[in-house]
């Protein structure tokens, strides 16, 4: 099973090549696997039917007893069954569906192959907090599904809001579950269910895990998303709203049930919302013209009706309830597909256009009949033996004297007889003739693409016959649940599936809910139903925006009072916070700790005054620039105290940090007015000295009373002796940062890569691509050979390598490609000669600092500032121009390939059985060279590396490259191709 579930996270992978070569026929690949795991599961059948379960397990995070396990017992082996075995019908009929398309058909296949896998894990898996993962996983991935049309706003829309309200619903779960797992002490669901918890806490968690289910299984008030969910391709209505995603919330029911029915809050919530919900969804479904929504609605009230019988939680109604769970899955995903052959072979769903179909498609009509015939409950279908059973066991739990039993035994026999009515609207709206509609052409489909709808039709005829093997197989579950309700005396018999079991009640209930529902139709078509006013003026849709819309409106005044556009205000508010909150735990401490020292080092002396002095000086300045000069010196004092304190990894990205800093200030300060005119000048001048001398004297004190506070040995003695033991590495700091401390730099990666994501959001207004290589598209390339190359001069055709045939060259070398497009007053041949000249040494430097830093002063961190001081260099000199010949590829590809280095480095050791980011080292002598060590923490040092190249490169294409092209007048601007 985990093997199963390893394959289902590997092979989307390879699903957009295989669509790419094969074209739609690469479903036939896609239906591979659910074969296999459907063959897998099906041979599990014996033993899990004679007792046994089989179990598989993974320890995935030991510290918080969180396992990647897999436990097929009878209800997760049923769905597993209904998982894979719907999936690969779906997966065939989709090779028939897609025929002739392209266009996104790759990735389909992957999310939904990918959506088939997480749907597998959750059925199966033992730990519940996994079952969570999947359970979100599955949310995400149906909104990619549902959102397939994404040209489409109502796909869009669609899609957003199946996700906001499942997405929602698994966040309350999520803390339910936390409540089970701390309550119970285990994240194991089969030894919460084993020990049957109970308590104010248990009562609580129940409701919140409900509350996930319900929004997952679209029953009220969250059932609105699911027939928005009819604008995804009908595969996915036939998969994920018939067999797969709206089951799971019904699967967590069913879970429970057996276990916490008795709970006073169970059957409450279970009872009156499902019976709500199979009313309203029949009700709407006779208004609705369009096939699929139709089927939308009474899926929406299939699935009250299963909330209810399974819900219930007894023994007899989690027999018929788990028996009507797999003919739901079978004859409605039969149904949606068979409006999908209609959707794709005539372009409409609409019941006032289709008349006479029944003729022309009959093959369609029977499996249309079948499955409807099961879906109301008609004999000898599967779907009548489970609803004989679900009237039984109600109508025994009502005569016994529960009340909730009686409610659901009527709310069942309203709903079944809704459940005939549109299923003859649908029947009659898809097959039959009309009168005032044309009849229709049929153009005949492929066989092909009526296999899969003929397969599910059948066996849902095939069930009923199989009931008697239906009972065996399981009763397995039925008898986890109690007898009767809590108190109340149990029925005589224990029930059993069959399809005939005599003249009883049930059978003249079911009858009668058959001829009553023919009745409601009749009358829905003679009282025009459907083109009749809404008893209510809104519907649940309605609701929903008009939440979204409150939402907004809160966010826009919230926005409006907080976020006032100053930033002035925004740091000063960080600053009274700050000074208020520091101040006042300072000033309520009964004594203070302080060793106080004048200085430990004379260069201490020599550096503050000067600090203190452009602090001074900045807060004085007229011009901008200087002011940020000003500000840039404390940082060199800064490169100073730490040079001269035994910290020169610390000293160098200091000196380096504030050069690229200063870089980006004097890029930014470009479109501003060189001068801080009264417009500019700062606002109460007074209250901000105030202010200032407030935060400086507070920090001061938090310094001196925290170094004073000391009363153990600080951690960093041992640190040395960590970083050689752990990280195999002699720098201390940089081991801290890739290794030791190894999270706190992925997540200091994550911030710059938003950072820098957010840079190019407000520059790049209108086009967000990177350019910055299509701005070499003027330049000739150079040929590049050991024959070829010679040097390169300036001509009235840009650069060109100098030769005979070359054109009237200038009297200037071309020292660099861009150079030439500067205009003549913004260059510099010295600085093209020393940027030509000191390039390369530099990224040599970079390099060097990358993989020396593991033992002595350097680091990604270090390198990747030298990297992207050479690359500002390289723009300095020749401008945008030049840095697009420079960049060795787009800013986002190299944060993106940085990044996934460095959760890599996380990921992969835990596939060897070690804690994330576990590093290791190698070693061996190498001829000539020695003795040479490798540590794998290398890797996460050039993910680093790459990332603040990335980001250095962003800045530089944002507020450089693109602030230059717009300010540049556009009859100047030259033509750049765009990729």
């Amino acid at each position: 099973m985990l093997l199963i579930l390893a394959a289902f996270a590997l092979a989307p992978i390879v699903l957009p090549w295989l669509v790419r070569l094969l074209g739609a026929r690469a479903f036939y690949a896609a239906a591979v696997l659910p074969i296999i795991a459907f063959a897998d599961a099906a041979l599990r059948g014996p033993e899990i039917i004679s007792g046994g379960i089989p179990f598989e397990e993974y320890s995935w995070i030991p510290s918080l007893g969180i396992s990647l396990s897999m436990r097929m017992d009878t209800l997760g082996w049923i769905m597993a069954l209904i998982v894979t075995g719907v999936g690969a019908l779906v997966m065939l009929y989709c090779r028939w569906y897609f025929r002739g398309k392209t266009e996104g058909v790759g990735q389909f296949a992957a999310v939904l192959l990918a959506f088939a896998g997480a749907m597998y894990g959750l059925v199966l898996t033992d730990d519940i907090v996994v079952l969570v993962m999947f359970w979100e996983i599955t949310s995400v991935l149906s909104y990619l599904l549902i959102g397939y049309y994404h040209q489409r706003s109502a796909s869009r829309r669609s899609a957003l809001q199946a996700l906001l309200v499942t997405t929602l619903g698994g966040l309350v779960m999520l803390i339910g579950v936390v409540l089970l797992v701390v309550d119970t002490g285990t994240s194991s669901l089969s030894t919460i269910l084993a020990l049957s918890p109970s308590g104010p806490v248990i009562e609580a968690a129940l409701v919140l895990v409900l509350v996930g289910a319900l929004s997952k299984s679209a029953i009220f008030p969250f059932h609105f998303w699911l027939p928005g969910a009819m604008s995804a391709p009908t595969p996915v209505s036939a998969y994920l709203h018939a067999a797969a995603m709206v089951k799971a919330g019904i699967y967590l029911i069913a879970r429970f049930a057996p276990t916490f029915a008795d709970d006073s809050v169970w059957r409450p919530v279970v009872i009156s919302l499902g019976v709500f919900t199979m009313l309203l969804g029949g009700l709407q479904s006779l208004r609705e013209r369009d096939l699929k929504r139709i089927l939308a609605f009474g899926t929406v009230s299939q699935l009250g009706l299963l909330t209810v019988v399974l819900g219930f939680g007894t023994r007899d109604a989690a027999l018929a309830g788990l028996a009507m769970l797999l003919g739901h899955a079978l004859f409605k995903s039969c149904l949606f597909l068979i409006v999908g052959v209609i959707d794709r072979q005539l372009s409409t769903r609409d019941i006032d256009e289709l008349s006479g179909l029944w003729r022309q498609a009959p093959v369609m009509a029977v499996a249309s009949l079948v499955a409807i015939a099961s879906m109301v409950g008609f004999i000898p279908t599967l779907g009548f033996v489970a609803k004989e059973g679900a009237l039984t066991a109600l109508l025994d739990a009502s005569i016994a004297g529960s009340v909730w039993g009686l409610v659901a035994l009527i709310g069942v026999l309203l709903g079944s007889t809704l459940t005939m009515a549109y299923g003859l609207r649908f029947l009659w709206g898809a097959f039959g003739t009309k009168r005032a509609v044309a009849p229709t052409e049929w153009p005949d489909p492929p066989l092909g693409f009526l296999a899969a709808p003929v397969v599910l039709a059948a066996l849902s005829l095939v069930g009923g016959f199989a009931a008697p093997w239906l009972d065996v197989a399981l009763t397995r579950y039925a008898d986890t649940a109690p007898a009767a309700p809590a108190g109340l005396a149990a029925p005589e018999y224990a029930y059993h599936l069959a399809l005939w079991h005599g003249l009883e009640p049930a059978l003249f209930l079911s009858l009668g809910t058959l001829a009553a529902g023919a009745l409601v139709f009749v009358a829905a078509r003679a009282l025009a139903w459907d083109t009749r006013r809404r008893v209510l003026p809104f519907t649940s849709a309605d609701a929903y925006n008009g939440a979204l819309r409150l939402i907004d409106r809160l966010s826009v005044v919230t926005t409006t009072f907080t976020q006032r556009g100053s930033l002035p205000i925004y740091v000063g508010t960080i600053f009274v916070v700050l000074v208020a909150a520091e101040g006042t735990a300072i000033l309520s401490s009964p004594g203070w700790r302080t060793q106080l020292e004048a200085w430990q080092s004379p260069w201490q002396v020599l550096a503050a005054p000067f600090m203190i002095a452009a602090g001074i000086m900045a807060v004085r300045a007229r011009k901008r620039y200087t002011g940020v000069v000003l500000v840039s010196v404390t940082g060199l004092g800064m490169v100073l105290l730490f040079a001269t304190s035994g910290a020169p990894d610390l000293a160098i990205t200091q000196v380096l940090i504030e050069t690229v800093t200063l870089v980006a200030f004097a890029l930014v300060l470009r479109r501003l007015p060189a001068q801080m005119g009264d417009h500019n000048a700062s606002v109460a001048p007074v209250a901000r000295a105030i202010l200032a001398i407030g935060v400086g004297a507070t920090m001061a004190m938090v310094a001196i009373i925290a170094t004073g506070a000391r009363i153990h040995d600080p951690v960093s003695v041992d640190w040395p002796e960590l970083a050689y033991e752990i990280g195999h590495g002699r720098n201390v700091v940089n081991v801290a940062l890739v290794d030791i401390r190894g999270w706190d730099t992925m997540g200091e990666l994550s911030v710059l890569i938003l950072a820098a994501t957010g840079v190019a959001s407000l520059v790049f207004v209108t086009d967000r691509r990177d350019n910055l290589q299509t701005l070499t598209s003027g330049l000739p390339s150079v040929p590049a050979g050991r024959g070829l190359r010679r040097p390169l001069v300036e001509t009235i055709d840009g650069p060109r390598p100098q030769t005979g045939a070359t054109p009237t060259p200038t009297r200037q070398r071309a020292w660099l490609l861009g150079g030439q497009r500067l205009r003549p007053e913004n260059r510099s041949l010295l600085l093209e000669v020393i940027v030509r000249v000191l390039f390369h040494s530099i990224i040599v430097v970079s390099i060097y600092l990358l993989f020396a830093g593991h033992n002595l002063p350097g680091g990604g961190f270090a390198g990747g500032l030298v990297a992207g001081m050479a690359l500002v260099m390289r723009y300095v000199a020749g401008g945008r121009y030049e840095l697009g010949v420079a960049a060795p590829t787009d800013a986002g590809m190299l944060l993106g390939v940085g990044m996934t280095l460095a959760v890599a480095c996380a990921i992969v050791p835990v596939f060897f059985g070690a804690a994330p980011l576990t590093s290791t080292y190698f070693a061996g002598e190498i001829p000539v060279i020695g003795h040479i060590e490798f540590v794998t923490s290398t890797i996460f040092d050039v993910g680093v590396y790459l990332v603040v190249i990335g980001l250095v490169l962003d800045v530089l294409r944002s507020l450089g490259a693109e602030v230059d092209r717009q300010a540049q007048p556009q009859s100047q601007r030259p033509r750049e191709v765009r990729a």
